[in-house]
């Protein structure tokens, strides 16, 4: 039992990492893409907004479809989305065929999400700590994923987007071997009764609230900072790829800090101070005005922000289901799919800079999301 234990948790943190990878490639590669064919800023919210749409209904997927087919053939189905989606996108420019190939990308990161969300924490001794590292799994993937994408587009961009493909198959294949559960007679049984209680919990609600801001503000950086970095001239083109490292390095060294190093103590109090910070670092990242001080906080604001999602999941304590987490982690990961849209609206009538200041909203709300949290009682 221990050993299938270790095994499950083990998956997780592996396919977490190639979900770094495949998922946070998404927003370098658009502006490759961008590049390539001429989109304007709102196609490029379009895009990722329509990621963050599969990554939502993915969630929703996640809690109902294993009831019908089985939890591994269900994680499957979804999964498969990161080779179809990259293949397209290597295959054509028709913007409805990318339409597609986005969704179809979102749809397996948030199936990988909410996955991987189950199997550590079921089988995990300390949550908080097995969250962060999973978390950091994810954020070695994302570390890497500027170096491969570079390597491969100086040969060419569809070679890049091919590369990501072969990797979400790896990912589907990991999965196809691991023992998730199967589609018996006794396991749909199981999953006819479902406690809904945690709906009228107000822990559950708070959340769901933070997640969706951090969601908002996470996701509009990851996708939209290489993209204004390039458009306002602050970092040069070829270097502003590689931010992304930047980015994911501070958040894998602070996940890990948390993980190993310093545990925290009151976890629920530690993230209001992550928030204000993140918002404090935020506000500065958006008027820098030099290469050295852009980068120098971006890392601050990564490292700042990079506990809240993991932690934040962890205090949903005896609430953690397959059902809660598929209401939860699809409802806050709608905040990715509005700011990142907002983002490229307000970029186009007012200009890029004003739309990378409208992400200042979702930060300010990660305070007070925070603050609330704080104040539930022990379970």
């Amino acid at each position: 039992m221990e050993q299938q234990s270790a095994r499950l948790r083990n998956t997780g943190f592996l396919t977490f990492f190639f979900s770094g990878i495949c998922a946070i490639s998404a927003g370098v590669v658009v502006s490759l893409l961008q590049e390539e064919h001429g989109f304007a800023y709102g196609m490029t919210g379009t895009l990722l907004s329509l990621m963050s749409i599969g990554n939502l209904i993915a969630g929703f997927l996640v809690g109902v479809l294993p009831s019908a087919l089985g939890m591994k053939r269900s994680v499957l189905l979804l999964t498969i989305g990161y080779a179809v989606g990259y293949s397209l996108m290597g295959l054509t420019g028709a913007v409805a065929v990318l339409a597609l190939a986005f969704f179809l990308v979102g749809i397996a990161k948030g199936s990988v999400m909410n996955t991987c969300t189950i199997l550590v924490s079921d089988n995990s001794a300390n949550r908080t700590r097995g969250m962060n590292l999973m978390h950091s799994c994810y954020a070695c993937g994302a570390l890497l994923c500027p170096f491969l994408i570079a390597a491969a587009a100086r040969v060419s961009t569809a070679l890049a987007v091919f590369l990501l493909a072969v990797l979400g198959l790896l990912l589907w294949l990991v999965y196809g071997f691991t023992p998730l559960g199967g589609g018996s007679q006794k396991t749909a049984r199981t999953k006819e009764v479902i406690d809904w209680s945690f709906l009228h919990a107000p822990r559950f609600w708070l959340l769901t609230g933070l997640l969706f801001c951090q969601n908002a503000a996470e996701q509009s950086v990851t996708g939209w900072m290489v993209t204004y970095f390039k458009g306002s001239g602050i970092i040069a083109g070829s270097l502003a790829a590689y931010t992304v490292t930047v980015m994911w390095g501070a958040t894998l060294v602070a996940r890990l800090l948390i993980a190993f190093v310093f545990p925290f103590k009151n976890p629920r109090k530690a993230m209001v101070g992550m928030s204000v910070l993140c918002t404090f670092f935020y506000v500065l990242l958006v008027r820098a005005d030099t290469q050295g001080m852009a980068i120098v906080l971006l890392f601050a604001f990564a490292f700042s922000m990079a506990g809240l999602n993991p932690t934040a999941v962890a205090s949903a304590g005896r609430m953690t289901s397959v059902t809660s987490m598929g209401i939860m982690l699809p409802a806050a990961s709608s905040g990715a799919i509005l700011m990142p849209w907002i983002i490229g609206i307000v970029a186009e009538k007012t200009g890029l800079a004003a739309g990378m200041a409208s992400n200042i909203v979702p930060c300010v709300g990660l305070i007070i999301f925070t603050l609330l949290v704080a104040r539930l009682p022990e379970e």
